[in-house]
């Protein structure tokens, strides 16, 4: 893939609107904008459940960031992430059959996002966070969820926690072995390290050790944030202090999401049968080649490796299965179900280099859809 191709496929944007209904007579006029639109906005005024039926809202996801931590290329401001968040709308739609349009708002505050998404709540069904830096990811999406009666997801914790789970059944089907028994090492606590990490101890995983760039995770570390004071009271439960080397003697997975390059003499130190998902993006924290020297099982979040983590197995069917069930949230509950069902897809296949469906296969985006769906009703937020 040349430079050239990369730049005319990104030439005068990837999305465009399309009418749904043809106007090519006198009548569709009429039928389509005044005079006979205005009963329908009489008819929603009157009721505003309506809106629902008869406006593209309640179908629709905005996919917002601030630009603040984009892909690899961190802080590069809200005009250069739009092109991220227009292929992220163009996912949706491919893949989960949903509009979305991108929303780069010109602003860090997160008072001055949770009022824009306030006010343009009338316009939208369901909000994707995208790329915008932590810790300040966790309370925007915390606050946004009691602001907002719609299901609001930051898919860089989410997406990338559920695909790792569904990763992690995988290999451990292929390698007869229960996640409930595993000790994982998390390398980064940023908004995908805390957002794995709690995904697997919902799963079961009872032993999870997070690492910062500090080391390892513990609360007799002075100078935690609120997040890593909260992670610190339930991970490393042996107590572990020190960096990676120390995490990683015994383990059973090796979680990378941090960016930082790691020495691959500490993958010797893991226990038999190791699983190393290095997700660290374009660069995993480990060569796939190398890792395969101590790991059974390898992933990366590239699509040039075998075993891609690829957040598109899972967004585009959390959010239809939420907006299919009119759910005004997404539970950890919803995003468990998810995971089983990206799981259960990639299950008529599985071996050592395939422990997840690919990105393209058609049937992922309806499984999931129909997993997140029954998980709303059973959570009762329909």
């Amino acid at each position: 893939m040349t430079d050239t191709e990369i730049f005319e496929g990104h030439e005068g944007g990837k999305l465009s609107v399309a009418a749904t209904r043809p106007i090519s007579s006198p009548r569709d006029l009429s039928v389509a904008y005044t005079p006979g639109v205005a009963k329908v906005s009489r008819a929603i005024a009157e009721d505003a459940a309506k809106a629902k039926r008869y406006t593209w809202a309640d179908r629709l996801v905005v996919v917002v960031s601030d630009g603040t931590a984009v892909l690899g290329l961190g802080d590069i401001g809200a005009s250069a992430s739009l092109p991220v968040m227009e292929g992220k709308s163009v996912l949706f739609k491919t893949f989960g059959g949903l509009d979305s349009i991108p929303l780069v708002l010109d602003t860090t505050d997160v008072d001055e996002i949770i009022e824009t998404l306030v006010r343009l709540r009338p316009s939208f069904g369901a909000v994707n966070l995208e790329d915008i830096s932590a810790p300040r990811c966790f309370e925007l999406e915390d606050r946004l969820k009691e602001a907002l009666d719609c299901p609001v997801m930051h898919d860089d914790q989410h997406g990338t926690a559920i695909v790792t789970l569904a990763a992690l059944r995988g290999a451990n089907q292929v390698l007869g072995k229960d996640i409930s028994g595993q000790r994982v090492v998390v390398s980064g606590a940023g908004a995908a390290g805390v957002a794995c990490a709690r995904i697997l101890q919902n799963a079961g995983v009872a032993d999870v050790t997070v690492l910062d760039s500090r080391g390892i995770i513990h609360s007799g570390r002075e100078g935690l944030n609120p997040i890593k004071r909260k992670l610190a009271e339930t991970t490393n439960t042996a107590g572990l202090r020190g960096g990676l080397g120390e995490a990683l003697k015994g383990a059973d997975v090796f979680l990378g999401l941090s960016g930082a390059t790691i020495d691959e003499s500490l993958l010797a130190g893991m226990a038999d049968d190791a699983i190393v998902f290095a997700l660290s993006n374009p660069d995993p924290e480990v060569h796939p080649g190398v890792a395969a020297q101590y790991a059974k099982i390898v992933a990366t979040g590239r699509s040039d490796f075998p075993n891609q983590i690829n957040n598109v197995l899972a967004f585009p069917g959390v959010f239809r299965g939420a907006l299919d069930s009119g759910a005004r949230a997404i539970t950890e509950n919803m995003k468990l179900a998810a995971a089983e069902a990206i799981f259960a897809v990639a299950q008529d296949d599985l071996g050592p280099d395939r422990i997840v469906p690919s990105p393209l296969d058609p049937r992922v985006a309806p499984e999931v859809a129909a997993a997140v769906a029954k998980a709303a009703e059973a959570d009762g937020v329909v």
